[in-house]
């Protein structure tokens, strides 16, 4: 500063121009989760209170929504062209709820759903639905293993009618509304569940059902008063040859 001059700034060995020095900010990384992006409300995204006997949507309804069940359980009906209307699945919380729209690109609803008792969901545009799986991978993955188990779980729907008898086909359906087979620990108390329901799942009449329950009862495989509770000893009706 010997010339009254400032002193040059920092100069760069090629071309000899100052260049402040000057940090720049780390650009943050967007980090996708697929838990909340199924459980938190947003773009395309809301969350249903279901009641008892709500109808979720109904057959021949537009289908441009998906729902992911957060609580409670949903029953799904089919009325065929004579009237004759059959319980096809029982879904409950970590399952979607009108895939097929997704999945087979449906217009139109081809089942309809009934909550069987109090619960939550979260309503999903198909739109938006289709966007999250193409551009994260994560929730591509939940949605693809879902879609092999729900594959999976109506061909051995398919194997337990044809096969079994109707005392083993309400057993698996006890042990199925109680999560027996899932991850985690099941849930040995179930929604009250009418035997007329029980019967169109299993194929049978209302007085088998009757008569195959209260022997489970008598056996100690389950439990009803006001409520139904299934013990794990039931599987030995499922195992059983």
């Amino acid at each position: 500063m010997a010339n009254g001059k400032a002193p040059p700034r920092e100069m760069t060995k090629a071309t000899g121009i100052g260049i402040p020095t000057k940090k720049i900010p780390a650009k943050k990384v967007r980090l996708f989760d697929p838990g909340a992006f199924l459980t938190q409300v947003g773009v395309g995204r809301v969350i249903v209170n279901l009641k008892k006997d709500q109808i979720v949507f109904s057959q021949g309804g537009p289908a441009n929504t998906i729902y992911y069940i957060q609580q409670g359980k949903v029953k799904l009906t089919l009325v065929s062209p004579t009237g004759k209307e059959a319980t096809i699945a029982l879904l409950g919380a970590g399952d979607f709820l009108g895939e097929e729209c997704i999945a087979n690109s449906q217009p139109l609803r081809m089942t309809t759903a009934t909550a069987i008792s109090e619960g939550t969901a979260l309503r999903i545009d198909r739109k938006e639905m289709i966007r999250a799986l193409h551009q994260e991978h994560d929730l591509a993955d939940i949605f693809v293993s879902y879609l092999l188990a729900r594959n999976l779980r109506v061909q051995e729907d398919l194997v337990d009618q044809l096969f079994n008898s109707s005392e083993k086909r309400l057993a698996r359906i006890l042990l199925l509304l109680a999560q027996f087979g899932k991850e985690g620990e099941p849930e040995t108390v179930i929604p009250r569940i009418s035997q007329e329901m029980l019967a169109e799942m299993v194929g049978t009449t209302r007085s088998r059902v009757s008569f195959f329950m209260n022997r489970f009862r008598k056996l100690g495989f389950i439990e009803y008063n006001g409520e139904l509770q299934v013990h794990r000893s039931l599987l030995n009706i499922v195992l059983h040859d």
